[in-house]
């Protein structure tokens, strides 16, 4: 005979789960991005998220130090990260910030949230530059994306002053603008068009009527210094500061830093 089956079950109790959360940081050095792991933490317990709870959809709201700011300095940007049911701070969790390269976006540095639920990137932009900002989501909050944050980089003496120093060495040669043979208005014109997008005519005396007149007590480095006879431009050279130009001076000469060498001489200002 077989024996009936008893109406009773046995209760089999469910498994737990559990997830290992690991913190990554990202260290912010002179300015530049660098990311990297700081120190995988112990285990932790995550909030278990079943069927009935929904999680939230956070929102990012982003502040810039400037939209606008001359080569060569910096820009923050700061990220704040908010529950939209509660109004307060989601204070867990990694924010990236990305950077677009056409019609993709590259990975640029991430900072994990404190109890401000907000982050600050630093970057130095060498032209216009997007970005955005990605919350990785956390716990009971899904991933986020914020609106594009639109920086422009406007050209300023010193990116005018590094081109210059670029070509230092190079040998003059009459009528010549570049890149290896320079008269010195073909100098002039060749650096404040790669640095500053500028069109100059090659000719000193033409380009003393372009840009923004100066005075020399408040010239700057990166500033167009046209030296004349009477009214007449004959010498173009770029103004390096302490009473020195960059220039291409003359036939058998290099292009190199030299001291100004006569007071008469207007100053022209192409770039921020």
């Amino acid at each position: 005979m077989h024996g009936l089956s008893s109406g009773r079950h046995r209760r089999v109790p469910s498994a737990g789960t559990g997830k290992l959360a690991l913190k990554l940081g990202l260290c912010l050095c002179a300015g530049q991005l660098i990311a990297g792991p700081v120190l995988a933490s112990a285990a932790e317990a995550a909030p278990v998220v079943t069927a009935t709870t929904a999680k939230v959809s956070p929102k990012i709201t982003e502040t810039t130090s400037t939209r606008t700011l001359p080569w060569g300095r910096t820009v923050r940007i700061t990220a704040k990260v908010i529950n939209p049911k509660t109004g307060k701070a989601v204070t867990s969790g990694m924010v990236r910030i990305q950077i677009q390269s056409g019609r993709s976006w590259k990975y640029a540095g991430k900072l994990a949230l404190g109890r401000s639920g907000a982050v600050t990137f630093l970057g130095k932009p060498k032209g216009a530059t997007t970005y955005r900002t990605v919350y990785g989501g956390s716990g009971s909050f899904n991933q986020a994306t914020s609106n594009r944050i639109q920086v422009r980089v406007v050209a300023s003496g010193a990116k005018v002053l590094v081109e210059a120093r670029k070509h230092k060495g190079a040998l003059y040669k009459y009528a010549a603008a570049g890149p290896r043979r320079f008269d010195c208005s073909g100098f002039t014109m060749y650096v404040y068009r790669k640095a500053a997008g500028k069109k100059l005519p090659h000719k000193a005396n033409s380009q003393q009527r372009y840009g923004k007149a100066i005075s020399k007590s408040r010239k700057r480095i990166g500033d167009l210094i046209i030296f004349r006879s009477g009214s007449y431009g004959y010498h173009a050279a770029i103004y390096a500061g302490g009473n020195y130009m960059y220039d291409s001076p003359h036939t058998g000469a290099r292009v190199g830093k030299h001291k100004i060498y006569s007071g008469n001489y207007v100053v022209r200002r192409l770039a921020a």
